[in-house]
Formats: structure tokens, sequence, C-alpha cells
């Protein structure tokens, strides 16, 4: 296990009824505040009059930014930091999923910054600053309620790059179940992908000594596992919206890494797709995720057993190592096509057109990955395999 300092100061509200958190946490910032949402969704199924009722409660001056992108786009981000300095903003309420959240975070850190955010986003430059914000979280995915995290999009030059700061952890996060409710089937199905994703990536690593950590990813997998099916079937289950809700959040806030470099690599290559493509993210990692445990298999095959074993329940007797492995691996694939994810670049209409184009865009930073190093070769061996 590595040496390691664990933070995290954002404050969870969880359950039923949880939005009234609001009452006691706005007023500790300011009296204009910035609401910033997707497409709509929140307007359909009234959790825009519930927000907007308590801001109002509250006489705040609100001023809305609506019309996030699902890979959120760097001129939304620029519309939202304009609004901040025009109207002096003094906190951002993002209501929404992942996407919605991730804009946020870019809104806050550019607000203070004098040049371009793109620079922050692609590690040109370092914010010094950020605006408060708090988000109101409708979609299980992403876990950017309580991280880091954010990814955007620039259209204009097809790149979309991840960022992090420890300036963009969200002071409070607000997650009733009930708000994922209607969420349609396929993003309910996304979202269980990226949330298994994102253990995986902190999963499989080369640390020594990580029993305690192990047990976490491979119990939250297998609970995941055991909830997605049945929420596929039925979207308003709270349980299992709960279930998995929580699940999204546990996987990347940090809880799992401790002590232990993960890979990242998939999401990496993903990130260029989506780029190009404009695909969901969750349906481009479900088609990438299988190929890349597959192209990396030998730099690790006793890990990818024991996923096998520990949380598809492969039983290795009669069996070599490497076919356990596979076994996990196939399985995992017939697990997400089960519950409905896709399985190849073509039920996108992805071709082999942008192949090359795709792989210069995941190597912008020369080759990644903790798990095994990704050279140009093996990207596009995985994008090929993935057709």
């Amino acid at each position: 296990m590595n040496r390691f300092t664990f933070h995290n100061p954002t404050r969870l509200h969880f359950g039923k009824g949880t939005l009234n958190h609001l009452s006691e946490e706005l007023p500790q910032y300011g009296n204009k505040v910035l609401l910033v949402y997707g497409g709509g969704s929140i307007k359909r199924n009234s959790l825009y009059d519930q927000v907007i009722g308590k801001l109002n409660e509250l006489g705040v001056q609100v001023y809305e930014l609506s019309g996030v992108e699902p890979n959120p786009r760097l001129t939304t981000v620029q519309q939202g930091i304009d609004l901040c300095k025009q109207e002096n903003i003094d906190f951002i309420l993002a209501v929404g999923g992942g996407s919605v959240i991730d804009c946020v975070k870019a809104i806050s850190i550019g607000v203070y910054y004098e040049g371009d955010v793109w620079d922050i986003i692609t590690h040109k430059a370092t914010g010094k600053k950020a605006l408060p914000f708090g988000t109101v979280l409708t979609l299980a995915a992403t876990g950017s309620e309580m991280n880091t995290n954010s990814v955007i999009t620039n259209w204009e030059t097809k790149e979309k790059y991840g960022w992090g700061s420890p300036l963009v952890y969200p002071k409070f996060s607000i997650l009733d179940p009930v708000n994922t409710f209607t969420v349609p089937k396929d993003q309910t199905i996304y979202g269980i992908v990226d949330i298994m994703s994102h253990i995986f990536e902190q999963y499989f690593n080369h640390t020594g000594n990580t029993p305690v950590q192990d047990g976490f990813c491979e119990s939250l997998l297998r609970t995941v596992i055991a909830a997605a099916p049945a929420l596929v079937d039925n979207l308003d289950n709270y349980e299992l919206r709960e279930t998995v809700l929580y699940s999204g959040t546990i996987a990347l806030n940090g809880m799992l890494s401790m002590g232990m470099a993960g890979d990242w690599a998939t999401h990496n290559i993903e990130h260029a797709v989506s780029a190009v493509y404009d695909i969901p993210h969750g349906g481009g990692l479900a088609i990438l995720f299988p190929n890349w445990m597959e192209h990396v298999l030998d730099s690790g095959v006793d890990r990818f057993k024991q996923f096998a074993v520990n949380v598809f329940g492969i039983d290795p007797a009669g069996k070599s190592d490497r076919d356990v492995a596979l076994a996990g691996i196939h399985a995992l694939r017939s697990f997400w096509s089960g519950i409905g994810a896709q399985s190849r670049l073509a039920d996108y209409d992805i071709s082999d057109d942008q192949l090359d184009v795709m792989t210069e865009k995941a190597m912008v930073y020369g080759p990644f990955g903790h798990f095994q190093r990704l050279e140009r070769d093996d990207v596009l061996a995985i994008y090929r395999k993935s057709l």
C-alpha cells in the first residue's frame, strides 16, 4: 500500500426529503445564486419548482443557465463564467447529473481565472480560487457530486479532457433517490456502466497489500451487479435507486483508491471517441472496457483471476489462471449486454473512418495508463477490436 492523505470536505445529504437542507446550506454563501441545469427534465418532474420554491423562501436573487449538454461544452462553461462575472454571483447551484456538475466546476474555477478556462482544463494552468457551489443530484453515474473531477468538451476542436482541482469540491451535495426516478432506462444503464467502470479504474492496479481496498471494490461491484437488472426492469423502485445512487458516490469520492494508484486508461480512450462522435460516455465505456481488459490481461493475470472469482463467482476448478480471467471478462461483457448496454462501436454507426483521429486525440499527452502503459499501437488495437 502506498502512503496517502485523505480529505473530502463535501457535506453529503442523502435520502428522501433532503432537499430541505438547502434552507440551512445556502444562507452561508450570499444572496445571488446561479441555478444551472440541463435540458429541462427537472421542469418535467417538478424538481425545478421545488428548488425555486426553496430559493424564493430564502429570498435570494436567482439567475439561470440551462441547456447544459450531456457532454458539457466549453461554450456553455464560458456562458456561465460570463454570467457570474456580470451579475456578481455569490454561489452556484447545480441541479442535474454529472454533466451539469462538471460544467459548474469549470465555471466556478473559471470565474477567477484571467485567461481562457480551457488552459486549466488542458493542464496548462491551475486555478487559484473558485466560486463556491453545491449540487442537487438527479442521476447515479459520475460521482462528481463528491469529488474534484470534471470532463469538458471543446466541440469546435473535437477535444474532450478530464481535469480536476482541490478547489472544486462541492460545498454540499443533496442526493434524494426520488429525484432519479424519472431517469430513462438508457441513461440508467449508462450510469450503471459508468459506476462500475470507475471501480475498475481503481481496482486494476499493481499496488501490493491492498486487501481492504480490494474488498471495498469487489463488494461494491457485486452490489451493483445484483441491483442493476432489477432496477432496469423497475425504474421507480426506491430501494434499488437508493442502492445504485449511493454506490455511484462511493465509487469515486476517493475512498476506494486510498493507498493505491488506479489506471484510467479506458476513460481516456473513451473521451476521444465521444469528443469526435458525441456518444454517451457510459455507452462508450461498455464497449471499450472489456476490450481493454483483454488487451492488457497478460500484464496482470492474477488480478483478473481475482476479479473473476470474487466478483462474478467464476469457478476456477480445472481451469488455468488465464482461462478463469478470460471467463470473468466474458461475464462482464455478457452482464452489460444483458442489461441493454452497447457492445460494439458499430452500434453508434462508428466505423474505422476516424480511428486514427481518435487515437491521436487519446495520445495527446503521450503514453498513458498505470496497469499497462499504452502506446499508440495499443490504443488503435483496442479501437479496432471494439468496432
